[in-house]
């Protein structure tokens, strides 16, 4: 490939749009979520090939997910973060602030979810 191409490949992929926000996988048999927020929702699909592959890092939903079987999940967006167009903007601090909002009106822990509480 030539090197203008290249770099031409390179500035379109830096212009993609990538959408942060929080989402919840989700156990259809039993209710149970865990919610968890991302700055890209493409990596959802890594979660899923985790879950897939055995290797999520949370064990309680690891072990449903083979015990139930995909089929009894279910991957949904909550809400997008909207990001100011304009002044200081803090992607991060503001993602934490929209999980604990989820967090706090869907309480996904214990019997009804798969999260930890935070400290």
């Amino acid at each position: 490939m030539d090197t203008n191409r290249k770099k031409e490949l390179q500035q379109m992929y830096k212009e993609i749009k990538t959408e942060a926000g929080v989402y919840q996988i989700r156990n259809k048999v039993n209710h149970k979520m865990l919610v968890e927020s991302t700055r890209n929702f493409k990596t959802i699909e890594g979660r899923k090939f985790m879950l897939e592959m055995g290797t999520h890092p949370v064990k309680s939903l690891q072990e449903e997910w083979r015990q139930y079987g995909a089929d009894a999940f279910e991957i949904e967006v909550l809400e997008v973060l909207k990001k100011k167009e304009e002044g200081y903007f803090d992607e991060a601090d503001e993602l934490k602030k929209l999980e604990a909002k989820w967090l706090k009106q869907l309480e996904p822990y214990g019997e009804h979810g798969y999260n930890k509480p935070k400290q």
